[in-house]
């Protein structure tokens, strides 16, 4: 019984430290929960012929940063940001990571409101497409780490 306590303790206090030097995949990959390499390939193939950014195809990102980068970066029809809501969780997504939802809300310019899916465990992706109905500016320094997006607006 005590060896168990003991392994879920040092998880707990290891974790802190791991998010500080790995990034998020390693991290996954040193606490043994995250997919086979193979097996997200095969779901990355599937999604290409699914709209970007849906639940059937999240936005590939490494981190969080690179999630409000690439936010920062998406422009409505009428090339204004749209409005960014809270975030939510939205638990295991097609490729076998958890997946971020990201209200997003052009107002009337197209595409209007959309439930942008987003999935931040690829360090080796850097999204260069927008989804539908959006475009993508150029990133500060050509990398998607660059300023992030505005906050959270509650109204979204």
């Amino acid at each position: 019984m005590r060896l168990p306590t003991l392994a879920v303790v040092f998880a707990l206090t290891a974790a802190p430290a791991l998010a500080q030097q790995s990034t998020p995949r390693q991290m996954m990959e040193q606490l043994g929960v995250a997919p086979p390499a193979g097996q997200v390939a095969r779901a990355v193939e599937r999604a290409r012929g699914q709209p970007l950014g849906t639940a059937a195809n999240p936005v590939r990102v490494s981190g969080a940063r690179a999630e409000h980068a690439y936010i920062g970066r998406l422009r409505c029809a009428d090339g204004n940001m749209p409005r960014v809501g809270q975030r939510r969780n939205d638990g295991v997504g097609a490729f076998g990571t958890i997946v971020d939802v990201w209200p997003l809300d052009c107002g009337d310019a197209a595409p209007g409101r959309f439930s942008l899916f987003m999935d931040m465990y690829h360090d080796d992706h850097e999204e260069q497409q927008a989804p539908t109905g959006f475009t993508l500016v150029p990133a500060e320094g050509g990398a998607t780490t660059g300023k992030p997006a505005a906050p959270p607006d509650p109204a979204v």
